[in-house]
């Protein structure tokens, strides 16, 4: 493995009996970064999350998660990864130091009550520390979440959609907290299928049906779709977008506050597909191409409705 690489793994595989949930993807993440792993539900991302940790043996693949063999040596990547579940699964009946200080003792933590104390502190938990976790709000759930998984001060973090259901507010304060992090040199594999927070990562890998479909940096990802879209403002949206749709050259048109995105990735079909509705009461803007429109594209794009 590179040196400055936290994760370096390729064909990485895994089959439940004739379904192959991940299907020999390749993946590099440098140390200090964070990378956003996206994609819709039921498309592989928890499972190769848990292969990365070692919670699950691979079918085939090779490869380096902190330096260790992705196969061999996955109890030493396990004392140096943490991973934060889709669901909460701490003890909703302990209070929040009585959960840090469990999963301190699983993790065979030095000074264990020191380390509690010090991760009570650095992610704002000292004054709600009696608190039964039961008891807490979502976005409270999960800074005791990441406190737990970040007890045995890991190197790598694996969070698996962190951010369901807890509020803006929270979710603002939960990014911050992980760039600053980062900034410390701790890497991170963060899937969320929000496009705000993809945005936030200095790189995504995008996944679908157990296949990667691309990699990069945001607009690395952007570039890739080669998507032309055009906003359009102007009165019946809906109906404009329902002609639209019907048109060859066309492959999305969604409304968007006020607007309507128009794209296509062939600019000359999709001009031909809108000259029609160029004159008259609508007003069209060309624009650059947003990171949801391109993930669309590539998603029909697999399933064979467009070009790839």
């Amino acid at each position: 493995m590179a040196h400055d690489l936290a994760i370096d793994v390729r064909g990485m595989t895994k089959r439940f009996g004739s379904l192959t949930a991940v299907d020999h993807v390749d993946l590099q993440v440098h140390e200090g970064e964070i990378c956003g792993f996206l994609g819709p539900n039921g498309s592989g991302k928890t499972t190769f999350i848990r292969m990365l940790c070692g919670l699950l043996d691979a079918d085939d693949g090779s490869g380096a998660c902190l330096g260790h063999d992705v196969i061999r040596e996955r109890e030493d990547i396990k004392r140096q990864v943490g991973y934060m579940t889709q669901r909460f699964s701490f003890w909703e009946d302990l209070s929040i130091r009585e959960n840090l200080d469990f999963v301190a003792r699983m993790y065979f933590v030095k000074n264990r009550r020191e380390a509690v104390r010090e991760s009570l502190e650095r992610l704002g938990l000292a004054g709600r520390k009696d608190q039964l976790a039961g008891q807490l709000s979502g976005g409270w759930k999960q800074r005791l979440a990441l406190a737990a998984c970040m007890i045995h001060r890991p190197k790598l973090l694996l969070l698996d959609e962190p951010t369901a259901g807890v509020d803006p507010r929270a979710r603002r304060e939960f990014w911050e907290e992980i760039h600053q992090l980062a900034g410390q040199g701790l890497t991170f594999l963060i899937a969320t299928h929000y496009m705000d927070e993809a945005e936030r990562c200095h790189r995504l890998a995008f996944i679908l049906n157990g296949r990667l479909l691309t990699h990069g940096k945001v607009d690395e990802v952007i570039e890739q779709g080669h998507l032309t879209t055009w906003s359009v403002s102007g009165p019946d949206l809906s109906g404009l977008a329902a002609q639209l749709r019907d048109r060859a050259g066309v492959e999305q048109a969604v409304a968007f506050g006020g607007a309507l995105h128009v794209s296509g990735d062939d600019p000359s079909a999709l001009e031909r597909a809108i000259a029609p509705f160029r004159t008259g009461p609508y007003e069209w803007r060309r624009i650059e191409s947003g990171l949801e429109d391109v993930f669309i594209h590539f998603m029909d794009a697999s399933k064979g409705r467009v070009s790839p």
